[in-house]
């Protein structure tokens, strides 16, 4: 579908078939469904959408949704029901912590319609002047979200997909290769100094400030909150560590590994285990781990494969079942394998389970953003390696990798000898 958006008005028409090219252009967008998640982490708030605006209509393009708002995309509210269209006339953020106390809001129609407190909305407007719409959340209950750091990641977020709109209009007009590859790399950079910077240094602050209080604090209540306050933000970088990865092995930088030789890879191994075995003292965690020889390769990444299966074994697994990690040479290969009980991955879905925010749906715990699996297979394969899956009621699931011991021409492959 061709997607001309550079020849339309200042404001969007509202016909059918120019709101569907719209909702179509914004699903094209990888990166949204990931921006949405992190907004929602980020601030606590359960609904956030990009919202296509109109002369006379307010359309959802992206939604998440976990407070069944209702919305999907496609999907269209009264205009002048909402506070959008009074960012757009003033082409301005709107930013509510809670509306029932706010002097402004707390008798405005819209709070009171759709029962909401906390509100963030912030124009997503293109190069070319058009108000494309908004970038907004919502959550029934209070949020603080008036930092300003809250709010500049909003206006990063929504000039991030003004630019990712721009760059689907270049593709589609088929303009110049070298103007295409200029603003890949621009995005790219972009949106990795977004989650690497913007997001990481706040967060720090916020896990600071929790050692410090549960340091100080007396009360075990108090001190509960505080330590809970660190384990959310160990979720939240390990999420943004998750599409860090995911932008450089996706948008053009690939994935990166630092080869260098490990004396003793089972240490680095062991020490996996024994943090999650630190962690989940009530789970059994059996450890075969036993290459006793030196292997070329990025141990800090080798790490990560192993984290994200065994963790991946322990969410998914047999509640209270084993989880059996095993690491040995083989010929010319390390194999690391991490086994799990319980009920198998159907076989439909055994060549989707590495597709990047792919979740098994017959799971109901949702937790990350689907990357884990994504990611092991890509500094897998960045090793000149291997990922499987084997699953089945009888046998287990079982994820085997399997890296090349000697990992010499990595060395002279600029692509894969960054550092990360």
């Amino acid at each position: 579908m061709s997607v001309n958006l550079a020849a339309q008005p200042l404001t969007a028409n509202d016909s059918a078939e120019e709101i569907a090219r719209d909702v179509a252009a914004v699903n094209k967008l990888q990166a949204v469904p990931t921006l949405l998640e992190v907004l929602c982490e980020s601030t606590g708030m359960r609904f956030a959408a990009v919202a296509r605006i109109g002369e006379n209509t307010w359309t959802a393009c992206a939604v998440k949704d976990d407070i069944d708002f209702g919305l999907t995309p496609g999907g269209q509210l009264d205009l002048e029901s909402t506070l959008c269209i009074e960012s757009k006339r003033s082409n301005a953020p709107i930013v509510i912590e809670q509306a029932s106390t706010d002097t402004r809001y707390c008798n405005h129609h819209t709070p009171k319609l759709y029962k909401i407190e906390s509100y963030v909305s912030v124009p997503i407007v293109l190069s070319s002047g058009r108000y494309f719409g908004n970038l907004c959340a919502i959550d029934p209950a209070p949020a603080k979200v008036a930092d300003p750091k809250i709010l500049g990641m909003f206006t990063r977020f929504a000039a991030l997909i003004a630019m990712q709109l721009e760059s689907e209009i270049a593709r589609q007009e088929d303009q110049s290769a070298l103007r295409g590859a200029h603003a890949a790399n621009e995005l790219r950079e972009q949106f990795i100094a977004i989650l690497g910077h913007d997001l990481r240094n706040p967060l720090q602050a916020v896990y600071s400030a929790g050692v410090l209080l549960e340091r100080k604090i007396t009360d075990p209540a108090l001190k509960g909150v505080a330590a809970r306050i660190g384990i959310s933000v160990k979720r939240m970088s390990s999420l943004i560590n998750d599409v860090l990865d995911f932008a450089r092995a996706r948008l053009g930088e690939g994935m990166g590994v630092r080869v260098a030789e490990v004396e003793d890879i089972d240490a680095g191994l062991n020490a996996v285990v024994r943090e999650f075995q630190d962690g989940q003292p009530g789970r059994q965690i059996l450890a075969n781990i036993s290459v006793t020889r030196k292997v070329r390769c990025d141990l800090g990444r080798v790490q990560q494969v192993a984290s994200n299966l065994i963790g991946n074994a322990l969410k998914h697994g047999a509640p209270g079942g084993p989880v059996k990690v095993s690491a040995q040479a083989e010929d010319s290969d390390l194999v690391l394998s991490v086994w799990n009980g319980g009920e198998p991955i159907s076989p439909e879905n055994l060549d989707k389970i590495c597709e990047p925010f792919w979740r098994q749906s017959s799971t109901g715990n949702r937790e990350g953003l689907g990357l884990g699996l994504y990611i092991c297979s890509e500094i897998v394969r960045a090793h000149g390696g291997t990922l499987s899956v084997t699953s089945s009621q009888e046998r287990g699931t079982s994820f085997t990798a399997r890296l090349p011991l000697d990992a010499d021409r990595l060395d002279q492959d600029p692509g894969n000898t960054r550092s990360h």
